[in-house]
Formats: structure tokens, C-alpha cells, sequence
């Protein structure tokens, strides 16, 4: 007995499912301009806030694929705070002393909690020369022994720098992709002498290309690296920069979090320093969760806007389709009075509505994610935007939810109002 109750139910379900798709599909058929423009609204607010979510998520992803260089178990010490308003203790910040190699030193002799530590300098953008070939604006870094271990970079030809190179500083240099490119083109660049601040040096390894960036965090594609004690030869490496062109990098060894890491950090550099107990720290860790955390607030803010736009035309759309289902109500009295005279129940007249009322609002959304992914494509192909944009399953999903709840808002009351009809009146009525 309890089979056949669940198999009849289960076949009265579909039956109700099958009834209201063939009713929907002749709401469309019916009157076609009258749908197309009730669905229009559903189909533009779906539009809009796909849309918006759709270039949000893209650049989200973007933005966070550069922050993710920076590495999440990497504390980066500095002059100034990445969550500092700097303009609050400006003369103060400022009197700060940048980061350098006794600091580096220091932090690397007696850090238990590091896997590597790591002194960066930036020279700034320089000219690379070849015979008579030069690319300009060469971001030139300088870096110590542990670069590597804390963010390595990826080598597409030749290698990266020996121990022996870090410590005696041979005349050696890895350069970009971008600028292997441009200055060398087909030709072999390993081994090739080039001219930098008027030094020259060897090209010993090229970077793999990084990729486009909205950020450019970590962008090897234009950057020259130097070892510190070869660029300490020929450039002047002490930061005499009010702004600081200096950080050091320590990364958390492995089974170490970020906040024993900065304890020690913090013990070591103030103990360095000779910082009385009550005097503040005279720099500043950094760390990509602040990044991120300041990140959050900007997409919350785009994706609300995209949800407002939207949500006015979605309003719109929704009484349209109400609408329909008032006026499909209105032609159906008769039938519903007779379904009901032949014993169909309250539930199954609301559920027919319902879900008819849910596929007229699907029909919509469909449209709005269609429009979304055509232009999707379009952009894509023009190559309109400098990262990938592109069309998620999870906000394809949210259109399609958001069309089902507007069908249950838009379809309750008329659902409601052909279910509760008496089937007398109903029968009588000229519909």
C-alpha cells in the first residue's frame, strides 16, 4: 500500500510538472510580444547581476592569482604598512630606517621559525644594452641567497644563480621573458654578454613568462635579477629613498603560522635595533591576508551595485510575469472549476501555478544568462580585457536560482487565488 501511494503521488507530480510546461510553453506560443516583453525585465535583472558577477569573479580572480605570488606564509618587512594610512603619522613613518643587510643579516642568523630569508633592492627601471640592440625600462632587482626558497621563480631557459654566485658575486644575470624577447628575439640568449649601468654581464638563465596581470605582482616578464653581492660592485644599494626601495622576505618554515613567525621577527629586529621597551617598532610586517582582507570590501561593493542595478529590473519583470499568470488564471476558471468538481485537490491547482509561473521565469533567464555569455565570448575573442573573463557553472547556477525564486514570488498569488476558487462558481464562470 505504501508503494502505491508514493508510485501515485510520484506519477501525479510529473503529471502536474508535464501540464505546467505545456501550459507555459502555450503562454509563449499564445502571445508571443506580450511574453517576450514580460520576460524581458526577468531577463535583463538576470543580465545585470550575472553580469556584474561574471566581470567581478574575473577580476577577483585575477587580482588574487597576484596576490597569491606574494605567497600566504611570506612576512614582509618594511618601512611602511600596507594598512596604514600613511598620511596619519607621516613625519614619523618617515623617519623610519629602511631595511637593509646588517637587518638581513641579523634575521637570518638567529630566525628558528624561517624557512628562508631574503633581502630585495630595487635599482629601478634601467637600460639593457646588447651590441646595438637596448630594451629600456628594465625593472632591475638585487636579491640574496634565499630568493629562491621564498618565491621561486619558474626558469624557462638556462639557470638560476649557484650558492658560489650568491656568495662572491659572479658577474651574472637572469632577465624576463619580455625582455629575452625584445632583445635578443630568435637568438639563443644563454651566455650572450649584455651591458647594464655599464657593467657588463652574463645572461645565465631567462624567467618563464608570468602572464597578464592587473596588479603585476611578481611580474618577472620585464625584470632583471641581480645577486647582491655582484650589484653591490657597481650600484649603490644603500636606501637613501624616503619612501624605502628595500623589504626583506621571510617565509614561515613548514608547521609555523604567521603570527610565531612575526613574534620572532619582531624580537630579533627590536633586539637589532636597540628599541627600548617602550619605544614602538620601527617598521612594519606585511602579509597578503591584508591584501585580500581590503580586497573583500571592494568586490562585496561591486557586487552589490550589480545587484541593485539588476534588482529594479527584476522587479520589473516579476509583476510582468504576475501578470501573465493573473490573465492565464482568468482564461483557465472553467478548467480549474472542473478539475476540482472531478476531486483535484488545493495543492495540486497552487503546484500546477507554481510551477508554471517557475518555467515562464526560467524561459527569462535563460535569455539574461545567454545575452551574458555571448557577450562573454565576444570579449574574449576581441581580446577586449588584459586578463581571461569568462562565464563561471557556479554563476550560471545563481541566474537559474535567482529566475526560480522570482517564478515562486511572481506565481504564489495567482497560485493561490486558482486555488482557492469554488469549483461551482469556477464552472460557471465565463472566464
Amino acid at each position: 500500500i505504501l508503494f502505491s501511494n508514493s508510485f501515485y503521488n510520484e506519477t501525479m507530480l510529473f503529471k502536474i510538472i508535464l501540464e505546467s510546461i505545456s501550459q507555459a510553453l502555450q503562454q509563449l506560443a499564445g502571445n508571443k510580444l506580450r511574453s517576450f516583453l514580460s520576460l524581458l525585465g526577468i531577463s535583463i535583472g538576470i543580465f545585470c547581476i550575472i553580469g556584474v558577477q561574471t566581470a567581478v569573479d574575473s577580476l577577483e580572480d585575477n587580482i588574487r592569482g597576484s596576490f597569491d605570488k606574494l605567497g600566504s606564509d611570506v612576512i614582509y618587512v618594511s618601512k611602511f604598512s600596507w594598512a596604514e594610512d600613511p598620511g596619519a603619522n607621516y613625519a614619523n613613518l618617515l623617519r623610519r630606517p629602511n631595511p637593509d643587510f646588517k637587518d638581513y643579516r641579523e634575521l637570518r642568523k638567529n630566525l628558528q621559525t624561517a624557512e628562508g630569508v631574503c633581502l630585495e633592492v630595487r635599482l629601478g627601471f634601467k637600460t639593457l644594452q646588447f651590441r646595438s640592440n637596448s630594451v629600456d625600462n628594465c625593472e632591475v632587482w638585487v636579491a640574496t641567497e634565499d630568493y629562491n626558497k621564498v618565491f621561486n621563480p619558474e626558469i624557462e631557459k638556462g639557470r638560476y644563480f649557484s650558492i658560489n654566485e650568491f656568495k662572491y658575486g659572479g658577474d651574472n644575470v637572469v632577465i624576463g621573458y619580455n625582455i629575452a624577447q625584445q632583445l635578443f628575439g630568435n637568438i639563443e640568449p644563454i651566455g650572450k654578454r649584455v651591458k647594464l649601468l655599464g657593467r657588463k654581464l652574463t645572461i645565465i638563465g631567462v624567467i618563464a613568462e608570468s602572464g597578464e596581470s592587473l596588479i603585476g605582482i611578481m611580474d618577472y616578464d620585464d625584470r632583471v635579477l641581480l645577486t647582491y653581492e655582484n650589484a653591490r660592485k657597481f650600484a649603490n644599494l644603500k636606501s637613501t629613498s624616503a619612501f624605502g626601495n628595500s623589504t626583506l622576505c621571510v617565509k614561515a618554515a613548514e608547521g609555523i603560522d604567521n603570527t610565531q613567525l612575526k613574534d620572532e621577527i619582531t624580537g630579533v629586529l627590536r633586539a637589532h635595533r636597540q628599541l627600548k621597551p617602550k619605544e614602538e617598532d620601527d617598521f612594519a610586517m606585511n602579509e597578503l591576508s591584508v591584501l585580500t582582507a581590503a580586497s573583500e570590501g571592494f568586490f562585496d561593493v561591486l557586487n552589490t551595485i550589480g545587484l541593485v542595478i539588476g534588482g529594479f529590473a527584476i522587479l520589473v519583470g516579476m509583476f510582468s510575469v504576475a501578470n501573465i499568470m493573473f490573465v492565464s488564471v482568468k482564461e483557465r476558471t472553467n478548467i480549474i472549476g472542473i478539475k476540482k468538481a472531478l476531486g483535484a485537490k488545493r495543492f495540486v491547482i497552487l503546484l500546477e501555478f507554481l510551477i508554471e509561473a517557475i518555467i515562464l521565469c526560467l524561459f527569462g533567464g535563460f535569455m539574461g544568462l545567454a545575452f551574458v555569455y555571448l557577450i562573454v565570448k565576444g570579449l574574449s575573442s576581441a581580446d577586449f580585457f588584459s586578463y581571461e573573463i569568462y562565464l563561471s557553472r557556479g554563476n550560471v547556477i545563481s541566474g537559474l536560482v535567482w529566475s526560480t525564486v522570482i517564478g515562486i514570488l511572481a506565481g504564489v498569488i495567482p497560485a493561490i487565488q486558482a486555488s482557492g476558487m469554488d469549483p461551482v462558481d469556477a464552472i460557471r464562470s465565463k472566464g
